[in-house]
């Protein structure tokens, strides 16, 4: 369903990804995991569409980021790293103002914020101003715009950091509910994450792909089973005890 070949990004003279290929099938979960300026943010933004590659190509549900970008930005949801809200509309205002963007039809609207207030649990705040929400909710509000119009793909860009330890179980526990019939990948830098919810971990530093498999592959690198000890050894080349990359 999702397929990267070759994408490569250039700012001015810096290679910020390195050439990296990797596919995502129904169901999965892709931890993209890396160190803060691996490359995560500027990979999960050509393949949203946000920005062009420098070269490569990436195709979505059979439609190619350079050559068929509007198809591709109707059947993702984005929650990019500190996803922008209006912080002046009331929670359900926003949503219908998504809704209308997303052009779904004005007599199926009120079903659809319904259904995505539930599945977020914001029922007890849909008519509160977004300024006045904590910083868990807002979370929620973002999640909710990014599947309003029921996506067949995610792209969740740190989608846990700065949240309370019950506010990363609740979304969580969403993620993986939602993984049942669409693709998504997922971007961190939390190690805990990738074990929470991801069926599958690439990890990412420097713009190149490291590793690519499963968490429980990752762990077997190691002889105490320390992901965090395996994570290291990638991401700094340091030779870390009882790792066997």
């Amino acid at each position: 369903m999702i397929k990267v070949s070759g994408l490569t990004k250039f700012f001015s003279q810096n290679k910020v990804v390195d050439n990296i290929s990797f596919e995502v099938n129904k169901g999965e979960v892709l931890g993209f995991l890396g160190p803060n300026g691996a490359g995560k943010s500027t990979t999960m933004k050509m393949l949203s569409c946000f920005i062009d590659p420098s070269s490569g190509d990436a195709s979505i549900c059979g439609y190619s980021i350079l050559k068929n970008p509007n198809e591709i930005r109707k059947i993702i949801g984005y929650v990019p790293e500190n996803a922008p809200l209006y912080d002046d509309m009331y929670v359900w205002e926003f949503l219908e103002f998504i809704a209308e963007l997303r052009i779904i039809p004005v007599l199926e609207r009120d079903s659809a914020i319904l259904n995505v207030v539930k599945m977020c649990a914001l029922e007890k705040v849909k008519n509160q101003k977004i300024e006045t929400l904590s910083k868990g909710y807002k979370r929620r509000v973002s999640l909710a715009q990014a599947l309003i119009h029921d996506p067949e793909v995610l792209f969740l860009d740190e989608p846990t950091d700065g949240l309370d330890p019950n506010q990363k179980y609740e979304v969580r526990k969403l993620i993986k509910e939602l993984a049942v019939d669409k693709q998504i990948i997922l971007s961190t830098h939390i190690l805990e994450e990738v074990e929470a919810v991801c069926s599958r971990a690439v990890i990412i530093s420097h713009g190149k792909i490291l590793f690519d498999g499963t968490p429980d592959d990752l762990k077997k690198k190691s002889q105490t089973g320390k992901v965090d000890d395996v994570f290291r050894a990638y991401t700094t080349g340091e030779l870390v005890q009882g790792v066997s990359l």
